[in-house]
C-alpha cells in the first residue's frame, strides 16, 4: 500500500490539527473526547457512532453539556477525510479494514483496538478468530509505547495503541529485561482490572449485582493480551521468555495494578539505579522509593504510572508493582501521546492531569 505524505499541517509549528474518533460511544471514545477537549493544538471535527448517527454528543454523554456541539455521523462521512489524524476506538476487525483508506489520503490512524498490535497475522488470527486480512498494512504498523518505541512512533502512519495490561507489564520489567538481571524463563504477571476495562456494551458478567462484593479470575487459559505481552517482552529481552498472565476483574471502575513477580539472577544486586536511569526523563512514568506501593486510585483520571519493587528476603525473588488507569495510559491517554510524539508536539500537552483523589 502507498502511504503519502501529510502536507495539511506543519507538525513542527502550533498548527490545530483536526482530530476524528471512529467508534465514540465506548468508554475509550468518550475518555478521548474529554481528553482532546483541553488539548490546545487540537480540535476534534468528527466523531462517529452508526447506532447513534444524527445524535448531539451531549444527549448521550451529559458531561459534555457546554463544552461541545458535534452530533454523531457514520463511519463512511466525508467530514472525517478533513482530519489529519483518525482514532480508532472500535472492536477488533473494524479498523483493519478502515485504516488503509484515511492512509492513503495522508490522514495519520491511531488504533486503540487489537488489529495492528500483534506482528503475526497468524498469530492475531488464532488469538481473534477471524482472518487478518491486511498484511501489509500490519507490515507498516508500529507499536506505540513511547517509553520504548518513541523515536519510531514519531513517523509512523499507523500506530497500534498497545493494550492496558500490556502498558502496566511493559514498564513495570522493561529495565529488569533490556539490563539482562533476571531468569526469563518463569515470569508471573498476576494483573487486576476495574471493570471498565471490559467495555460498555452489556454483558451479565460486568453488571453491578455480578461483580460488586466478588473478585474474580478470567482468561487464566488465555487472554488476547497473552501474546502482545509476550512479542513485547521477548522484543526488549532478545530472546524467548516463560510467561504466566492470570488477569482479575476487581470491583472498582478504573484501574490496573500489576504485581509481578520475577527471580533475579544475582541477589545481592541493587535495582534502583537500573528504574531510575531507565525512567529519568519519562515524565509519565514514577519511580516510587522507600518501600512505598502504588495504589491505583494514585493515578486515577491520569496519564501516569507508577513503579515500586519489593526484595523478597533471602532469597532471588523480586516482586514489581505497576499501577495506571485503564482508560488512560492504557487507552485514551496513551493514544494522545502518541499522536503528540506523531505531529512533534511537547509529549505532555493535555495530558498533565494528575491523579484523582479520593
Amino acid at each position: 500500500m502507498e502511504i503519502l505524505t501529510n502536507d495539511k499541517v506543519n507538525y513542527e509549528t502550533n498548527t490545530m490539527i483536526k482530530a476524528g474518533i471512529i467508534g465514540g460511544t465506548g468508554y475509550t471514545g468518550v475518555e478521548l473526547l474529554r481528553l482532546l477537549h483541553n488539548h490546545p493544538e487540537t480540535e476534534v471535527v468528527a466523531i462517529s457512532s452508526r447506532s447513534l448517527n444524527g445524535k448531539r454528543v451531549d444527549s448521550i454523554f451529559p458531561s459534555l453539556v457546554g463544552q461541545s456541539d458535534l452530533t454523531f455521523t457514520l463511519p463512511s462521512d466525508e467530514c472525517l477525510d478533513q482530519c489529519d489524524v483518525v482514532f480508532f476506538a472500535t472492536p477488533h476487525g473494524v479498523a483493519m479494514e478502515s485504516a488503509g483508506a484515511f492512509i492513503q489520503k495522508g490522514i495519520k490512524v491511531i488504533d486503540l483496538g487489537a488489529d495492528f498490535r500483534i506482528s503475526d497475522a497468524d498469530e492475531w488470527s488464532k488469538w481473534y478468530a477471524m482472518k487478518h486480512t491486511q498484511i501489509k498494512l500490519l507490515s507498516s504498523s508500529v507499536y506505540g509505547l513511547p517509553e520504548n518505541n518513541r523515536v519510531a512512533i514519531k513517523d509512523a502512519q499507523l500506530v497500534a495503541n498497545p493494550g492496558c495490561y500490556p502498558t502496566a507489564i511493559q514498564l513495570a520489567l522493561k529495565p529488569l529485561l533490556e539490563n539482562q538481571l533476571i531468569d526469563l524463563s518463569n515470569i508471573v504477571a498476576d494483573c487486576k482490572s476495574g471493570v471498565s476495562g471490559a467495555g460498555r456494551g452489556a454483558n451479565q458478567a460486568t453488571l453491578l449485582c455480578e461483580v460488586g462484593e466478588s473478585f474474580k479470575a478470567y482468561g487464566v487459559g488465555g487472554h488476547r493480551h497473552y501474546p502482545e505481552i509476550k512479542q513485547e517482552l521477548e522484543s526488549m529481552a532478545g530472546s524467548k521468555v516463560g510467561l504466566t498472565f492470570v488477569p482479575h476483574l476487581v470491583p472498582m471502575i478504573r484501574g490496573i495494578f500489576a504485581t509481578i513477580y520475577v527471580d533475579l539472577k544475582d541477589e545481592a544486586v541493587d535495582i534502583s539505579p537500573y528504574f531510575e536511569d531507565a525512567y529519568s526523563n519519562e515524565h509519565f512514568v514514577t519511580i516510587l522509593g522507600g518501600g512505598n506501593y502504588p495504589e491505583t486510585r494514585s493515578v486515577k483520571s491520569s496519564n501516569f504510572c507508577q513503579i515500586s519493587w519489593q526484595k523478597i528476603a533471602n532469597s532471588k525473588k523480586l516482586v514489581v508493582m505497576s499501577v495506571i488507569d485503564n482508560l488512560v495510559k492504557g487507552a485514551s491517554g496513551q493514544a494522545i501521546q502518541n499522536m503528540n510524539i506523531m505531529f512533534g508536539f511537547d509529549e505532555k500537552l493535555g495530558l498533565d492531569q494528575i491523579g484523582l483523589l479520593p
